[in-house]
């Protein structure tokens, strides 16, 4: 990779291999078989709103790996920075048979992300970027991934680079003890904080109030934090100590796995090009709700042209 080339955003971070069905797991006799993760879901989003966008991984030298990597250079990612490793890819199973009714099954131990390192991190790569990202999930593969995350953070903030970090808090994943460890660790290095009201901010904080958590966030240094909330339907957004509220774009909901992570990306995406922390909030709504009535962490991600176009008729 030309060293010189600059990146919108880099990502570090899982991919797994997606299963998925309509039906209950134990009726399904046929699932359908494509590719998630959120640090991945995070880069494809931001890719798809035509970022520049590099993705740091380890993937496994098995039956998949030949589909992962194509399906991310037809993407559009940089993968110089991907390693290939002796290990399977990680794979989750998920049933959606509602809105409402979901299952979820994750076979990812010893899972070939894990083996992320501190070598994975390199210096030129992390300083070509305007926003590194990662998040909790990341952290939570092995310590010698959450090392590397660190790694990454703290060059990006020797050298002036944004960060950018979600807990993804899932007790599916991780422990609330580990979540707030993760967290208290990377803090300090992060700029762009996303959290979920539902999962994040009742796991890792023993803070009620919006109010006192934001207050406590930007007393360790984060200058933007976006506060997801399902119940108030809505997105808080601090900013140079002013909080908004953006609405979700839509109520039409079929199936939100990976839609924060397509926020995520669709706001960083917008951001590392130039526009406001709000502007980049609402169109982050559109593209998290654009996503959020198709089906996949994935597929249903949307492109520039359909984003754009609403957030210009708005």
């Amino acid at each position: 990779m030309d060293t010189k080339e600059k990146f919108d955003i880099i990502t570090i971070g899982e991919s797994l291999i997606e299963f998925s069905t309509n039906q209950k797991l134990s009726d399904a006799e046929c699932l359908h078989k494509y590719y998630g993760g959120d640090s991945l879901v995070v880069a494809i989003a931001a890719k798809r709103l035509n970022s520049k966008v590099g993705f740091i991984t380890c993937l496994g030298d098995d039956a998949f790996k030949n589909y992962l990597l194509s399906s991310w250079i037809n993407e559009g990612l940089d993968t110089s920075h991907v390693r290939i490793v002796e290990e399977n890819n990680g794979i989750y199973l998920v049933s959606r048979q509602s809105t409402t009714e979901k299952e979820f099954i994750y076979y990812r131990k010893r899972i070939a992300p894990a083996k992320l390192s501190i070598e994975d991190i390199d210096e030129d790569y992390i300083k070509s970027a305007k926003i590194i990202y990662a998040s909790g999930i990341t952290q939570s593969l092995s310590l010698q991934a959450r090392e590397a995350v660190k790694k990454a953070f703290q060059i990006a903030k020797d050298n002036g680079i944004m960060t950018a970090y979600d807990p993804n808090y899932s007790s599916m994943i991780t422990t609330k003890e580990d979540a707030r460890e993760y967290f208290d660790e990377i803090i300090p290095l992060t700029d762009i904080l996303f959290m979920s009201s539902k999962y994040d901010t009742k796991s890792i904080f023993d803070i009620d109030s919006r109010e006192n958590i934001i207050k406590a966030l930007t007393d360790t240094g984060v200058q933007t934090i976006v506060i997801k909330s399902s119940p108030e339907r809505g997105y808080y957004l601090n900013n140079q100590q002013s909080t908004t509220f953006i609405p979700f774009y839509t109520e039409n909901i079929i199936d939100t796995t990976s839609s924060g992570d397509a926020f995520n990306g669709a706001f960083l995406s917008a951001y590392a090009n130039g526009y406001s922390a709000i502007e980049s909030a609402r169109i982050a709504s559109i593209d998290a709700g654009l996503q959020a009535q198709g089906i996949g962490a994935v597929k249903s991600t949307p492109h520039y042209e359909e984003v754009y176009k609403i957030y210009k008729e708005l």
